[in-house]
């Protein structure tokens, strides 16, 4: 049976564009009437909502949005009783729209058109990929910066997203300060309750929201970006921001390193057991081959490496009930004897092929095998045995 095209119904996503704005009278309106162009050729399966959200600006900002208000059913106004910054202004705009509109996508977008509206429909494009949040990149093929930036503007936007790719040593994102984008509502709920009392309050709030994004595993995507400097107001970006960029991303980095560290540690006596059982029984005794020594050593050290990594390296996630740790520690034996049958064993046995098992270079096979076994694990454990 067919179904009459009348009564064909869309199944609408729910798109809200927050907009932070501060002293931004001469553009907000502007801005609004652009993007409403915009929304025209957008496809009818989204319904896309302005939610303008004001830091109690002096100038009258929020008064010219009002007055879009009664020319535009889908602009909305959100007031912040005290000046919040950027971050603020975005985290109270999407709380309030998710409360509100029970939005399937959020962008992000400023209100001083230095942002494409054109580019709306290739973000929507984008997520309809499959990507979960999608950035406007200047430093992609296609984007780029504006040619009038003094020197030192440039220095600022290009070295400190070099700087901070190098220090967070993720080199998938080329625009790590973009303040255009577009995400899935699934990504805001994952990221907030994360961000504790960073609220990032400042501009800094790109950076950590989107490295913490970046770190629970989001499919991260670009579009080229042509910035536009604003015609109107000034900047708001200051040496305050550099310096709260740097301690961000910093700190960040340093306790990612201290995870790796006592993984490391419980790794290190994990090899103690492992070397010493390789040596006892593969060489002191020879009551088994090298490659059989490997593996059982590394049974016992399995085990000291899931009890140590429970109570310390992953104590902030650390598995207590004891069916969920009973599964764990299956899992985790799976895992890690793929690293200890497949690549340990399998190296050794290469080494002895190659040079024989009383050769003193079969140790190099042996070190070889147990640094990419470290990689391997602490990449395993982090992401699925103690996923956050």
């Amino acid at each position: 049976m067919t179904t009459p095209i009348g009564e064909l119904s869309i199944k609408k996503q729910t798109v809200v564009i927050v907009i932070p704005t501060y002293d931004e009278k001469g553009n907000i309106g502007r801005c609004i009437d652009t993007l409403e162009e915009v929304f025209k050729t957008v496809p009818p399966s989204y319904d896309i909502h302005i939610l303008v959200v004001d830091d109690s600006s002096p100038d009258g900002t929020a008064d010219e949005v009002r007055q879009k208000i009664k020319e535009y059913k889908n602009v909305h106004l959100l007031i912040n009783k005290q000046k919040m910054g950027l971050g603020g202004a975005y985290l109270s705009g999407m709380k309030f729209a998710a409360e509100k509109f029970n939005p399937d996508i959020f962008f992000e977008f400023d209100a001083d058109l230095s942002h494409d509206p054109k580019l709306v429909p290739q973000f929507l494009a984008k997520l309809e990929q499959g990507y979960d949040l999608v950035l406007g990149s200047r430093y992609i093929k296609g984007g780029s910066i504006p040619h009038n930036w003094g020197l030192k503007r440039k220095f600022y936007s290009v070295v400190g997203n070099m700087i901070i790719m190098t220090v967070l040593t993720d080199f998938r994102v080329r625009d790590w300060t973009t303040g255009y984008r577009a995400l899935r509502r699934k990504v805001y709920e994952a990221v907030y309750p994360l961000l504790g009392e960073e609220r990032f309050f400042g501009y800094t709030f790109q950076i950590g929201f989107l490295h913490k994004a970046v770190r629970l595993g989001f499919k991260i995507g670009e579009v080229p970006l042509n910035f536009v400097d604003r015609t109107l107001g000034r900047s708001k970006l200051g040496a305050e921001y550099i310096k709260n960029t740097l301690i961000y991303i910093f700190k960040a980095r340093f306790f990612e390193l201290l995870r790796f560290f006592k993984f490391v540690a419980v790794g290190s006596l994990g090899l103690i057991i492992q070397t010493a059982l390789y040596w006892i029984l593969g060489f002191a005794l020879k009551v088994v081959s090298p490659t059989v020594a490997t593996i059982l050593g590394g049974q016992i050290a399995i085990l000291s490496n899931f009890i140590l990594n429970n109570i310390w390296t992953f104590g902030d996630r650390k598995i207590t009930s004891v069916s969920a740790l009973l599964k764990k520690l299956v899992i985790f034996y799976a895992t890690s004897n793929i690293a200890v049958l497949i690549i340990q064993g399998g190296i050794m046995k290469i080494g002895e092929i190659a040079v024989g098992k009383e050769n003193l270079f079969i140790h190099g096979f042996y070190i070889l095998a147990l640094a990419l076994t470290l990689i391997f694990n602490f990449t395993v454990y982090n992401r699925y045995i103690w996923k956050k």
